[in-house]
């Protein structure tokens, strides 16, 4: 194996200063061809690659992007950082992904590691704790370091920083619209995600579409124990005539379309099923889920995009280099077998 050298090994074998040599490896052309093809040659011919670390240090950026993710089991998050990577990768950016399990206190450390490790910006979704806990310094930390932040999905609006969202307020009353105008009476909403901002949108878009209908009923089933879930949903599909569900969250939406077949329900002709986020589940359930795409993989090339020109303009001393902006991501109502 050949010996790894540096830039100074380089210089110092071919006889040239190191500034040229830098010089030769970039084509400058300050720099004779004959030159810039002799350092080539002995460059490939030990396999030179610059350093990393000295590059970054030189120019002050990493071209790493660090991303923090809720979960990652979550098919609409894994759909997100595939998106976030393609636009970063075409970009000529490498990305860092740290998941949180939900954890405020893994969200704090990670930001601090990846922050000290000089990512030049970060894109987000906050962890459940994180949300219920409201507790964000470490967010306005990056803020006032003037490190770029964008947040997504679960996001809040006491940080100061860019945003893309669904709509998910208006993607909640399209599809609770859906199930009441093919006859649903008594629309049932479960989640377990209550307690998130999303979580909170869809349900204040069911409950304005419901209250406009008259004779249409809502009932809530807000899901505290994943690990109850089943048997939770089961009995309470069991004990209330509903003719319709809204499942905030895929998993939800899933266990609904079991417990009812299950307990001997037709689906779609006596109990119509929608669900968020589509996933693998919606796409392999019986009958097929009937879903609200989030578009996730856009969703996530877009928030890489607005780090990537925030990132671009660093020099920009104007005004609108402070000023933040939220995208809206529009939602699409997947029509399949769960409904009529």
């Amino acid at each position: 194996m050949r010996k790894k050298v540096t830039l100074k090994q380089l210089a110092k074998e071919l006889n040239l200063s190191i500034s040229t040599v830098s010089k030769s490896l970039k084509n400058d052309s300050e720099i004779s061809q004959k030159t810039i093809n002799r350092v080539h040659e002995l460059a490939n011919f030990y396999n030179y690659k610059p350093n990393a670390l000295a590059v970054s240090l030189k120019s002050n950026k990493t071209n790493t992007i660090g991303v923090l993710l809720p979960e990652i089991l979550n098919h609409f998050y894994a759909k997100v950082l595939f998106g976030i990577e393609q636009e970063a990768s075409k970009n000529g950016y490498k990305i860092v992904t740290c998941i949180t399990n939900e954890s405020y206190e893994k969200e704090v450390e990670y930001v601090e590691m990846l922050n000290y490790s000089s990512v030049d910006g970060f894109i987000l979704a906050l962890s459940k704790e994180t949300q219920m806990l409201n507790k964000l310094d470490h967010l306005k930390d990056l803020k006032r370091d003037n490190v770029p932040l964008v947040m997504f999905d679960r996001v809040s609006e006491e940080v100061d920083c860019d945003k893309v969202i669904v709509d998910d307020k208006h993607a909640s009353k399209t599809a609770v619209q859906h199930l009441i105008m093919t006859g649903c009476k008594k629309v049932a909403v479960i989640s377990t995600i209550f307690d998130l901002s999303v979580g909170k949108l869809r349900l204040e878009g069911a409950r304005e579409e419901v209250s406009m209908h008259d004779g249409v009923t809502l009932i809530e089933l807000p899901i505290k124990n994943i690990e109850t879930e089943e048997k939770e949903i089961e009995v309470f599909i069991k004990n209330n005539e509903i003719d319709g569900v809204l499942g905030l969250d895929e998993t939800a939406a899933a266990i609904a379309i079991n417990m009812a077949n299950k307990l001997g329900y037709k689906i779609p002709k006596e109990i119509s099923v929608i669900g968020f986020t589509d996933g693998l589940l919606s796409k392999h359930s019986y009958p097929k889920l009937t879903t609200v795409s989030q578009h996730a993989e856009d969703l996530g090339a877009k928030a890489a995009k607005m780090l990537l020109d925030r990132l671009s303009n660093t020099s920009d001393t104007s005004e609108n280099k402070y000023k933040t902006s939220t995208e809206i991501v529009k939602t699409s109502l997947i029509l399949r077998d769960s409904t009529n």
